[in-house]
């Protein structure tokens, strides 16, 4: 999964479409991930106490990878990610690059 924790995407399919935020936790297993205010679902919360009114809370539910893309930080444009190796003092590092400027995410 090329999405990370921090990264903003922007929504490609469903209720939110083209809208775009910041991934607040990533699923790798399940292909999913979850989105600062999108997708939101409603909760229903019963009262606990007397007196107390239920409520009804909104959160943001989860959405699948597939259906996003990254943000680039220098093209401002949704891309498509890849990978770009480098040599640091003998240490080949794995970078994510974006495919239309070529700079790291």
């Amino acid at each position: 999964m090329k999405v990370r924790k921090g990264d903003t995407v922007k929504i490609l399919a469903g209720k939110d479409k083209g809208k775009s935020g910041a991934v607040l936790k990533v699923f790798p297993v399940e292909g999913r991930l979850i989105v600062e205010g999108l997708n939101l679902v409603v909760k229903h919360v019963r009262p606990r106490k007397q007196g107390e009114k239920g409520q009804k809370l909104y959160i943001p539910a989860r959405i699948q990878a597939a259906k996003v893309m990254v943000v680039c930080k220098n093209c401002s444009k949704a891309v498509r990610t890849g990978y770009a190796f480098t040599d640091n003092n003998g240490v080949r590092e794995k970078q994510r690059v974006c495919k239309k400027c070529k700079q790291n995410i």
